[in-house]
């Protein structure tokens, strides 16, 4: 049961950024997928993290969701602090 409400999550996830990027696309307006990725990259890789240890995956897949969270972390926080500027 638990494995279905992350499957589910996951695909709401999916299809928000499906949205946006489609909105941001049509409009010009919103979030720019290039502001959105790692963001919800993120988000993502920790709901694959979990889904994979509670389904008894390898210890090497529960891993690599684990550093593909980290790095989309790591390249969003680059881009907010460029943003930020100096300092």
């Amino acid at each position: 049961m638990l494995l279905h409400l992350i499957d589910l999550v996951i695909a709401i996830t999916l299809l928000e950024a499906a949205v946006l990027v489609i909105y941001h696309r049509r409009t010009g307006r919103g979030i720019a997928p290039h502001d959105l990725v790692p963001a919800l990259g993120a988000g993502l890789a920790l709901m694959l993290a979990l889904r994979a240890a509670l389904g008894d995956a390898a210890w090497t897949w529960v891993a690599a969701a684990v550093l593909a969270a980290g790095l989309a972390h790591l390249a969003d926080l680059r881009r907010r602090w460029k943003r930020a500027g100096p300092g």
